[in-house]
């Protein structure tokens, strides 16, 4: 044994067990984070918020949603609906009906559905 105590040289101090070094610092990049517009709409009821308000969806995304009849998030939340809470079906819906890239519809799908999970 060596005189480290038979760590193998690792130092333990600010490692957890049975964690290899440096592995919490490569989650941290690819953990999930909400905006501010995520939570802030989560927060409250939906009521006539702008499709606007909604998270991903910002002024060019809004104006097409507008031009194609969905003018309100309550809207949007009736297509999610529709599609059955599906994400692949809804982010599909929403790129095809709008231009929504995968970040835009990935976070407008998770805004609905954290909505409906507390609220519906």
């Amino acid at each position: 044994m060596r005189a480290g105590g038979g760590a193998g040289g690792a130092s333990a101090a600010g490692a957890q067990a049975g964690t290899p070094r440096g592995w919490r610092g490569r989650f941290s990049l690819i953990k999930m984070t909400t905006s501010q517009k995520h939570r802030d709409f989560v927060a409250e009821p939906m009521g006539e918020k702008p499709v606007g308000s909604l998270a991903g969806i910002g002024e060019v995304l809004g104006k097409k949603l507008e031009e194609r009849g969905f003018d309100k998030a309550y809207v949007v939340l009736g297509q999610f609906l529709v599609l059955k809470k599906d994400e692949d079906l809804f982010r599909e819906w929403l790129k095809d009906t709008c231009g929504a890239n995968a970040k835009q519809s990935r976070d407008c799908f998770g805004c609905l559905r954290e909505w409906c999970d507390a609220f519906l």
